[in-house]
């Protein structure tokens, strides 16, 4: 096998795209980027929660590589196969910054697990009737429901869909770098399907990783939507997902169309390449993308939370409560229900009811009996005392035995 250098040299007199494609495509370039570098400075002059933003940058910087990338393969189509890999290489890296991001807005790794195995139920041991339960259970859609059990919400679950998401990162970097070293030895043929090229053998591997990471991102929205409603997670898994997928299968889309011979249309034809389709289709699309990003990854959340917490915002309650109404987005956090941990006692001085997950210890006629502990601080004594609370139609009847029990006291005492 020869090294072939034409491959990696520009053929300036064979096929170049045509004017209208090149001025269509470049003003759209233009206004993809201009609007994708306005929301990346407007996040950066609000760059009040690094752990997250870090991540959101490298999603919305997606959208300019892609769009100058596509351009510079349409005008120079030589290019393309080596502008192609590294939009594959950055799609990984997008990939990776959106799975990270998810997991920021949960409060990071652990708090991300804590969540899922509290929503499992692992935390809580085993509840009552637990076969019955399907809380914190995800049932597989078709086809994957013949193949594979439903998945329980825990350490394992979060386990699977970091791996299947990450599988993706990996491979699509795997091809990326094979298709690099393939390509100058001219047994790469981008979009050709034959035996003695590696396109054919990569478009398959990438297909059924790239369907497994989308189911797993869709499990992932699945169970976090509820946690997540803040932050819209819907709008940003469609966003991420159509970019990331779409992209890639309509390129093998148009190559299998190709192939077979199906592209007529006189506007395809005349781009004739069918690289050149896909790169006009992409930079139609970023330019579709940088708008929606200005929607669904907007900087002013991150900005009213910058003003919530400086300084200069301190005042008194009147100063307070005189003030306009505040923004819904700057007081999600005070709207969550507060979580109280209890002290725990140790187990040999743990004195209760082996009943587990009751409202109430004992129920009895009309009324019913309540536990609590009483711990002396003079000596170091325990005991259990016992209340009992009638219901409020049997209080005369309460009232009245508790005097004839009084009565019967004193009786005793000046006897």
């Amino acid at each position: 096998m020869r090294l072939n250098l034409g491959l990696l040299l520009p053929l300036v007199d064979q096929y170049a795209a045509p004017t209208w494609a090149i001025l269509i495509s470049g003003f759209l370039m233009l206004f993809s980027v201009s609007l994708s570098m306005y929301l990346i400075f407007e996040h950066l002059s609000a760059y009040n929660n690094p752990e997250e933003q870090k991540f959101v940058l490298g999603v919305i910087l997606m959208v300019p590589c892609y769009a100058i990338e596509s351009y510079v393969s349409l005008v120079n189509p030589d290019t393309s196969v080596y502008c192609g890999i590294l939009r594959e290489g950055y799609e990984a890296l997008a990939m990776y910054c959106f799975g990270r991001y998810i997991t920021a807005c949960l409060g990071g790794e652990e708090r991300t697990i804590a969540f899922l195995k509290r929503e499992g139920g692992e935390d809580s041991g085993e509840p009552l009737l637990h076969h019955a339960s399907e809380k914190g259970v995800l049932h597989h859609h078709f086809p994957i429901n013949y193949v594979l059990k439903p998945w329980r919400l825990g350490v394992r679950f979060y386990q699977i869909i970091k791996f299947g998401i990450f599988q993706y990162v990996i491979i699509k970097t795997l091809t990326a770098s094979l298709s690099l070293i393939l390509q100058p030895f001219g047994v790469y043929c981008d979009g050709e399907f034959k035996w003695g090229c590696g396109y054919p053998y990569f478009a398959v591997v990438l297909n059924f990783s790239q369907y497994w990471a989308l189911y797993c991102l869709v499990e992932w929205y699945t169970a976090t939507k509820d946690e997540l409603a803040h932050i819209n997670p819907l709008a940003k898994f469609l966003s991420f997902k159509s970019i990331v997928f779409l992209t890639w299968w309509q390129g093998v889309i148009i190559a299998i169309m190709y192939s077979l011979g199906l592209v007529r249309s006189p506007l395809a034809q005349s781009l004739e390449l069918k690289s050149s389709i896909q790169d006009f289709i992409i930079c139609i699309e970023m330019a579709i993308a940088s708008v929606v990003h200005l929607y669904v990854f907007p900087a002013k959340p991150y900005e009213l939370l910058g003003k919530q917490y400086s300084p200069t915002n301190i005042s008194v309650l009147g100063d307070y409560a005189s003030s306009d109404p505040v923004d819904p987005d700057e007081i999600k956090d005070i709207s969550r229900p507060t979580k109280v941990r209890l002290p725990q006692l140790e187990p040999d001085e743990i004195i209760a009811t082996n009943i587990k997950e009751s409202a109430r210890d004992f129920v009895v006629g009309s009324g019913k009996y309540v536990s609590f502990f009483y711990t002396s601080h003079l000596e170091s004594v325990q005991s259990t005392v016992f209340l009992f609370i009638p219901d409020e139609a049997n209080w005369n009847f309460f009232r009245i035995s508790q005097f004839i029990f009084d009565v019967f006291c004193l009786f005793l005492y000046y006897r």
